[in-house]
């Protein structure tokens, strides 16, 4: 039997959002794509690769935002996870690492290659990353340092635009920063027939203590995966 034609509403931030909204239409099911959170580089920012071994990046923004502003693309690239290495594939790295899994893989990852490193392994990310990815690679013995490039800010969304949202079948979240928000909103306005589908289990952490009808996230934080819960009925 068919699956039941469902409205996922689509919070990443663009031009993610757009990406995603055509997996899920190939699904056969109705994207609404509006986004939770807005990109914004930051001014003025220079990037000082001295003494540095290795680029980190978790996710796909901080790779655009550092392919943006610097041509440097022989480094080699540890990558949070399978989206975040196409991209920084797609920007024109070559050696480029994915850990499959959450800021702390990426940790664990990059502390095991610790004898090929050279010097300082760069963050390149937000204002407010999802982890202390620089703190967790200080910890493994690894040096580390932090490169802001750009921060997320929330979107002003009229309130009957997010009425509306909160009656689709199901949400996807791809980063805890959206998830705040996110439940910032359902504090204001319940939806307890809302399915919260997450990236990951830090991803969905914030949505613990407000009512849905179901909060899930895949075993591995892939966007496949994630897509892969939308027919799966709790």
């Amino acid at each position: 039997m068919a699956a039941r034609r469902q409205k996922i509403w689509i919070t990443r931030a663009q031009p993610g959002a757009d990406v995603t909204a055509g997996r899920v239409r190939a699904l056969g099911h109705d994207a609404v794509v509006a986004p939770l959170l807005a990109v914004r580089a930051l001014p003025d920012v220079r990037v000082d690769l001295d003494g540095v071994a290795a680029l980190a990046f978790t996710s796909a923004n901080g790779v655009r935002a550092f392919a943006d502003l610097s041509g440097e693309r022989s480094l080699k690239v540890f990558a949070v996870g399978a989206a975040t290495a196409q991209a920084a594939r797609q920007a024109g790295f070559r050696s480029v690492l994915s850990a499959d899994g959450d800021v702390e893989a990426l940790a664990d990852g990059i502390a095991g290659r610790r004898a090929e490193l050279r010097g300082v392994v760069l963050h390149p990310g937000a204002a407010e990353p999802a982890g202390d990815l620089a703190g967790s690679l200080e910890r493994h013995g690894v040096q580390a340092r932090r490169l802001v490039l750009y921060e997320t800010t929330p979107v002003d969304l009229p309130a009957s635009e997010i009425q509306a949202l909160l009656r689709s079948d199901a949400v996807l979240l791809h980063s805890p920063r959206a998830a705040q928000v996110l439940a910032g909103h359902l504090k204001a306005t319940p939806a307890p027939d809302l399915r919260a589908l997450g990236l990951s289990r830090a991803v969905i952490r914030p949505l613990a203590r407000v009512r849905l009808a179901a909060r899930a996230c895949p075993p591995f934080p892939l966007e496949a995966a994630l897509l892969n819960l939308i027919d799966r009925r709790p």
